[in-house]
């Protein structure tokens, strides 16, 4: 029996972003290992720029309208009930893509794929937000997104050319779907939740109408935002490895070395943003990762065929776009989220980026790269950032340390009593 307890229980707190940091990483590793597959993929399939697109953009709507869905769904019956199965899906889905004889079965696994990340994603970042002190929630929860883009996209590449090196691309994803299993495992015997604290459960309010949701500014520019930082994000990931190749005319050695910066970068901004809008506030860090991001993608669109000036163009747009996420997935979105609606905010939210910048974006930049030049993608990213600016600026400030006016509704007592583990107490 999980008890209410003076001290906060640092122990699980740290146990359970741990898993929860690996298990979106292997999300990260299992969505973006195809980036730089493609080329031998579309050798072996016949496929185009826009069908490359579209392969991408179809996991992203399939993620985007499972967490619009499946977002509330572990409210209801608990974070492990959607945990569990969603990591055991999602790894099977990523060996399966390696059987795939054709684009439309390359597309349906990848669109199931995208169902289960779907319903994994805004649960984990619950999961997640519940464990962690919330004067450290900010930098917790970049901690464990993090962990995507250093999988999905600074590892992904060098874990792909190095077994394309040994075996064909059908075996590369049988091979990175085995460690998801092995998480799901532990993330069984270790996640707690929420209304298993028996002392104040008696005592807890009653949970808010799903209606509330929308009656915070944040959601709703939360999901503004993250469809313009989501734009940037996956238009880069999937289309700058042919950008540099087809358009740079850079070797696969060079395209490999300059898109890991996608993932380097993404990963210290996936927690250095969210980590510093603890001290300085979420609205603050949001202008300044769109405005920064912005400044960098420009300069990156300039520069020419520079592997090392690429490189780090490319680390520092990724460095504000991939924190952007965090931040507006992560506190924004759990901050202003009702009693006992954490995950389904967090769900509306990231389903509305997903669907659009995740989806409905590689599939316009796919159109744009086949029918005008790779080179115009980029514009797309650039003009997506910039827009984010503008709806950062309407953005309700709701960090503990920055809006005393108006706690945040996570650290209100009553909240606590009804799911947070542990006290605030240190």
């Amino acid at each position: 029996m999980i008890t209410q307890r003076k001290g906060w229980d640092t122990a699980y707190e740290w146990k359970a972003v741990t898993l929860l940091t690996i298990g979106f990483g292997l999300v990260g590793l299992d969505r973006w290992i195809i980036g730089p597959l493609l080329p031998a993929i579309s050798a072996d399939l016949h496929l185009n720029y826009q069908d490359a697109g579209g392969v991408i953009g179809a996991l992203g709507l399939a993620w985007g309208v499972a967490a619009l869905v499946l977002g509330g769904l572990s409210d209801r019956i608990g974070r492990k009930k959607v945990l569990v199965p969603a990591i055991v899906l999602f790894s099977l889905l990523s060996g399966f893509t390696g059987m795939a004889g054709s684009l439309t079965a390359l597309l349906l696994f990848r669109a199931i794929m995208g169902v289960t990340e779907g319903a994994f994603c805004p649960t984990s970042f619950a999961a997640t937000a519940e464990a962690s002190k919330p004067s450290r929630r900010g930098l917790l929860q970049g901690v464990q997104q993090s962990a995507f883009p250093l999988f999905g996209l600074a590892f992904a590449p060098i874990i792909a050319t190095q077994l394309l090196a040994i075996t064909s691309w059908r075996w590369v994803f049988v091979l990175v779907a085995m460690p998801g299993l092995i998480i799901a495992a532990l993330l069984a015997v270790t996640i707690r939740e929420p209304g298993t604290i028996k002392e104040s459960h008696a005592h807890a309010p009653e949970r808010a109408q799903i209606s509330a949701v929308f009656r915070h500014r944040n959601v709703w520019l939360g999901m503004l935002s993250l469809c313009c930082a989501m734009t940037g994000i996956f238009v880069m990931s999937a289309l700058v490895p042919s950008y540099l190749t087809d358009y740079l005319k850079l070797n696969n050695e060079q395209m490999g070395f300059i898109t890991s910066a996608i993932g380097f970068g993404g990963f210290f901004g996936q927690f250095g943003l969210p980590g510093l809008s603890d001290l300085f506030g979420r609205k603050v860090m949001a202008i300044i990762g769109f405005l920064g991001g912005a400044i960098f993608l420009y300069f990156f669109i300039q520069c020419g065929p520079s592997p090392g000036t690429l490189f780090a163009l490319l680390f520092g747009t990724t460095i504000f776009a991939f924190g952007l996420f965090a931040l507006i997935t992560g506190p924004v979105a759990t901050e202003a989220a009702p009693l006992g609606l954490i995950s389904l905010a967090a769900g509306i939210i990231i389903g509305t980026g997903e669907i659009f910048g995740g989806g409905v974006a590689p599939f316009i930049a796919g159109a744009i790269a086949q029918h005008y030049g790779i080179q115009f993608v980029l514009y797309f990213a650039l003009g997506g950032l910039l827009l984010g600016a503008l709806f950062s600026l309407f953005l309700q400030e709701t960090a503990p340390g920055e809006a005393k006016s108006t706690v945040s509704r996570l650290d209100r007592p009553e909240r606590k009593s009804n799911w947070v583990i542990g006290s605030e107490e240190s």
